[in-house]
C-alpha cells in the first residue's frame, strides 16, 4: 500500500473512532477552524488488548466567534474515555501550548475513570496533569464541559476550572462511582440524583446549567469578550432606574448593568447571593447582589460562593461591586459550628488583594458584621454609597439590642433599643462620620457607579 493510501486509511480509522466527539467540537467552534494536535497518537491497552486511537482524547486549537481557544476533548468511544498515562501526556502537551500563548482552554470531559491495567503510571500522569491545570488557574481562563458521565480523579478539574457547564439530563460528575455511593448509603439513587445538578447543590461546582452546546458557545463568547475587552463604548451611562425609587428589589438592581451584559454565575446554588459578570457604563465588573428581602444571613456556603467569585475578580483585574443587604452571620447553632468564620477570614484576605476598584452600595441593610465586611471604608472600599432608605446599624431593630444587653442591669434597655433601632439606623449618621461617601436617590445609582468606575480605572 502506498503512503498516501495508508495515511487516508489511518485518518479514516481515527475519524471513525472520534465521530461523536468531533461533532461536539464542531458545534462549539467556528466552521473549519479546528487544527488537531498529536492526532496520530496510538497506544495499546494490555489489559483489554485494544488500541487507544488518539489516546482516547482529541486536542487542538480553534476559534470560537473569532477568539482563539485550545481544546481538550475526551473521546468516550475509546475505552470509555478511560484516562491513561499517554492520555495525560497528550493533554499536558496541549496545556503547555495554551500557557505559552496565554490562550484560554476548553475542556470537554466524558470518562468512566482510569484505564484498568495502568497501575501507578496513570496516577503519575494525573498528578502532572492536575498540577498543570492548577498552575494555570487565575492567569488563563479554563472552561469545563461535563459532556456525559465523568468519574474518578479527572473530576477534580471541575474544582480547578473557572467555569463548569452541566448539560441538562446528560451531565454526571462524581469522584467515585454513583452506584458505589448509593450502595454505601443503603439507598437506590439514580446517577443524576448523585452526580447531577440536584445531587451537587452543596458542592458549588455547576457554574452554568445549559441545554446544549449552542448555549455553551454563546456563554463562553460572552465571558471571553468581557474579560478580553474590559472597556467598550456605551450609550447607557446616564440611564436612571425609576423602579428603584418605588421599591428597592434585587431584581430591579440588575438594571444597573448594561443591557444584555449580565451573566449570572452559580445560579443553582446559594441563590440568596447572586454573582454577576457584567458591564456598567461599558466597563466590565464583577458584582455581588445580596438577594434577600429582609436581609441575607451569612453562612459558610454563601460566603464561600462570594469568596470564589472575589478570587476570580482579583485574578483578572475586574472592579468589584457589592450591593449590600445583609444581617451578618446567621444566628443558629449549625452556623456557629461551621466554617463560616474561616470562610469570612479568607474572603477578607482576597478582598484586600483586589487591586481594581472596590465599590460598596448599601441598598438594604448593613447590620453589624454585615457592614464591617461589605461596606466599611476601613475594609478598603474606594467608594461607599447608601440608598436614602437603607439601614446601617449595629443591631437590626429593638429586639437585637434588647437581647444583646438584657443581662446588663445598669443599662436602660428600652432607651438603648430605641437608639439603635431608629437614631443610628439612618445612613446619615454613617455619612456624618465620613464612612459613607454619598447617600443617593436609588434611581440614579448607575450614574454614580459609572462615574466612580471611570475615576478608578487603571
Amino acid at each position: 500500500m502506498d503512503k498516501i493510501s495508508l495515511l487516508q486509511k489511518r485518518k479514516k480509522q481515527l475519524l471513525d473512532a472520534g465521530k461523536q466527539i468531533r461533532a461536539d467540537i464542531n458545534s462549539l467552534i467556528d466552521e473549519d477552524s479546528f487544527v488537531e494536535l498529536s492526532s496520530f497518537s496510538f497506544s495499546k491497552n494490555e489489559f483489554y488488548g485494544e488500541s487507544a486511537e488518539g489516546e482516547g482524547v482529541v486536542t487542538g486549537f480553534a476559534t470560537v466567534c473569532d477568539y482563539p481557544f485550545y481544546i481538550v476533548a475526551q473521546n468516550a468511544a475509546v475505552l470509555s474515555g478511560g484516562v491513561s498515562k499517554a492520555n495525560c501526556s497528550k493533554i499536558e502537551k496541549c496545556l503547555n501550548q495554551a500557557e505559552k500563548t496565554s490562550t484560554p482552554v476548553i475542556w470537554i470531559l466524558s470518562s468512566l475513570g482510569v484505564q484498568v491495567g495502568e497501575g501507578v503510571n496513570v496516577l503519575e500522569g494525573l498528578a502532572s496533569l492536575i498540577l498543570k491545570a492548577s498552575q494555570m488557574k487565575g492567569s488563563i481562563p479554563q472552561y469545563l464541559i461535563v459532556n456525559g458521565e465523568v468519574y474518578g480523579q479527572i473530576s477534580l478539574l471541575a474544582g480547578i476550572c473557572d467555569f463548569t457547564y452541566f448539560i441538562d439530563k446528560k451531565s454526571v460528575l462524581c469522584p467515585n462511582s454513583p452506584l458505589v455511593l448509593s450502595a454505601k448509603a443503603g439507598e437506590n439513587h439514580t446517577k443524576f440524583a448523585v452526580g447531577g445538578i440536584a445531587g451537587l447543590e452543596n458542592a458549588h461546582l455547576a457554574t452554568f446549567t445549559v441545554k446544549n452546546f449552542e448555549e455553551i458557545k454563546k456563554s463562553i463568547t460572552e465571558i471571553n469578550e468581557l474579560i478580553s475587552k474590559p472597556i467598550i463604548d456605551c450609550d447607557e451611562m446616564n440611564a436612571s432606574i425609576p423602579a428603584l425609587d418605588n421599591k428597592t428589589e434585587s431584581k430591579a438592581l440588575v438594571e444597573v448593568f448594561d443591557k444584555s451584559s449580565a451573566i449570572e454565575l452559580g445560579a443553582s446554588y446559594s441563590t440568596e447571593v447572586k454573582c454577576y459578570l457584567a458591564r456598567v457604563g461599558g466597563i466590565a465588573v464583577a458584582a455581588v447582589i445580596f438577594d434577600g428581602g429582609d436581609g441575607v444571613e451569612l453562612t459558610a456556603r454563601n460566603v464561600r460562593k462570594m469568596k470564589d467569585f472575589a478570587e476570580f475578580a482579583c485574578c483578572y483585574g475586574l472592579p468589584y461591586v457589592t450591593f449590600v443587604n445583609t444581617l451578618g452571620i446567621k444566628s443558629d447553632l449549625a452556623t456557629n459550628n461551621s466554617l463560616v468564620l474561616k470562610e469570612l477570614g479568607e474572603y477578607i484576605s482576597i478582598l484586600d488583594c483586589i487591586d481594581a476598584a472596590k465599590i460598596s452600595v448599601v441598598y438594604g441593610k448593613a447590620i453589624g458584621l454585615g457592614y464591617t465586611v461589605f461596606a466599611a471604608k476601613s475594609m478598603g472600599y474606594d467608594y461607599c454609597y447608601a440608598f436614602a432608605n437603607a439601614k446601617i446599624a449595629l443591631f437590626d431593630g429593638v429586639q437585637g439590642a434588647e437581647m444583646e444587653f438584657s443581662s446588663d442591669k445598669k443599662i436602660d434597655v428600652g432607651k438603648l433599643a430605641v437608639k439603635y433601632a431608629d437614631e443610628n439606623s439612618d445612613p446619615i449618621n454613617a455619612a456624618h462620620g465620613g464612612y459613607i461617601d454619598n447617600i443617593i436617590q436609588p434611581s440614579f445609582v448607575k450614574q454614580y457607579l459609572t462615574a466612580s468606575l471611570q475615576m478608578l480605572l487603571k
